[in-house]
């Protein structure tokens, strides 16, 4: 037997090669979902190959990203953005993305809005829509999704977008509540994430105004991005306008500790401040969903058996 000890060392490496995770696996463990007010994304942005590369950066990091102020009511833009994501390259080949986008909301013709998830095929699926049409509560009515992910701890869940008209973000963000009430009852489901550019900070909600906010005063919501977070990239300004809320313990405690920040892409990609604000004056927000606490756990014991029996198959056949 001794002429096989050699291949000893070679088997017991690959073994260990399977059970332990590389550094960059450890880095994109989990379930990110994302938002960010890309402030006023058309076809000129979409067109612009500078500013595309640094969204692309953006939205490829993330399983769900909620994009808001896109103005593309021919799809144009969007569609860009989608296939440029899904073109054969290193960077983003790992996935492929779709989009669902609302239709254009708002009141004035020059300023219609939609909201645009973009979503990776392979690690969820959009499992309802649902507009919201209280036109009297809203400016920019709240295009509701459900999501379900064989990724994440808790397998459906439902996001609530909104980006809020400034002058009336107190009234806005407390009838969001009411957009809770309608779609966890529609979808039988209280997993809900809120998520967005509400101007939840500054002049527009103040810690007087904030009383009056349902989602900030019912205990039954839990506010991921505090007060004193800084969303915005210009220095004259220091608001925690874009947050994250979601409601329950169930969805609390699906929430990575800590997982929920700001992602300062200026710094991240080494750009100046005047090259970040012509993509947007608003920072993402973001937050990672655990995943799999069964998956997680049987996954080593499955390999381990697999190379096990790898291995001896190996050595019989030696």
């Amino acid at each position: 037997m001794g002429w096989r000890s050699p291949l000893l060392p070679l088997l017991l490496l690959l073994l260990f090669s399977f059970l332990t995770p590389s550094e960059g696996g450890a880095k994109k463990s989990g379930f990110k979902i994302c938002a960010f007010n890309v402030q006023k994304f058309n076809t000129v942005k979409s067109s612009n190959q500078r500013l595309m590369h640094t969204l692309l950066r953006i939205v490829s990091r993330c399983d769900i990203t909620l994009l808001q102020e896109v103005m593309d009511p021919d799809g144009k833009a969007v569609k860009a953005l989608v296939n440029s994501l899904n073109r054969e390259s290193d960077r983003y080949n790992r996935y492929q993305y779709k989009s669902l986008s609302s239709k254009s909301l708002g009141n004035s013709p020059s300023n219609m809005q939609q909201y645009v998830f973009i979503y990776r095929v392979e690690t969820v699926s959009v499992t309802g829509q649902h507009q919201y049409q209280k036109k009297q509560s809203f400016v920019r009515e709240p295009f509701v999704v459900a999501f379900q992910s064989n990724r994440t701890a808790i397998k459906k869940f439902i996001l609530v977008p909104l980006h809020t008209e400034p002058s009336k973000a107190v009234q806005e963000i407390d009838q969001l509540y009411d957009v809770f009430e309608e779609v966890s009852k529609k979808w039988n489901n209280k997993n809900v994430m809120f998520l967005g550019d509400f101007h939840a900070g500054c002049s527009y909600v103040t810690r007087a105004t904030k009383k009056k906010i349902r989602l900030f005063s019912n205990p039954k919501f839990f506010s991921l991005i505090g007060d004193k977070v800084d969303t915005t990239v210009s220095d004259d300004t220091h608001c925690a306008y874009d947050r994250i809320i979601v409601h329950g313990e169930a969805m609390l405690k699906t929430i990575t500790p800590f997982s929920a920040n700001v992602f300062s892409y200026h710094k991240e990609f080494k750009l100046s401040k005047r090259r970040a604000l012509e993509l947007s004056d608003h920072l993402p927000v973001e937050v990672r969903l655990k995943s799999s606490a069964l998956l997680l756990q049987a996954t080593p014991l499955l390999i381990l058996l697999s190379v096990s029996a790898i291995v001896q198959s190996f050595l019989s056949a030696l």
